[in-house]
């Protein structure tokens, strides 16, 4: 399978598995001391915001939406597409 080339454990992105990647894909600084465990993405810069929003346009044409990652202590849900884009529409 072609995506573990760059999805498994040991490949360059598995670093994000679990985890929020918007800082790492940001700073395009895949070294594990560099990530953080929290979702702010506050203090990153304009040129940073800005990739991270290209990140997410090449994800989303590229790959199935299948979830989000929780935010400690939120419970799980089952929502629909339309429900995910109104969401996301309101953290932009």
């Amino acid at each position: 399978w072609q995506s573990s080339k760059f999805y498994g454990t040991a490949s360059p992105y598995g670093i994000f598995a679990g985890r929020d990647a918007s800082r790492g894909l940001a700073t395009f600084c895949l070294d594990k001391d560099a990530l953080r465990d929290e979702y702010d993405i506050s203090d990153l810069n304009a040129v940073q915001m800005e990739s991270v929003r290209e990140w997410e346009m090449q994800f989303k044409e590229k790959y199935d939406y299948v979830g989000r990652l929780l935010k400690p202590g939120e419970e799980p849900s089952e929502y629909t597409e339309e429900e995910h884009t109104k969401d996301h529409n309101k953290q932009d």
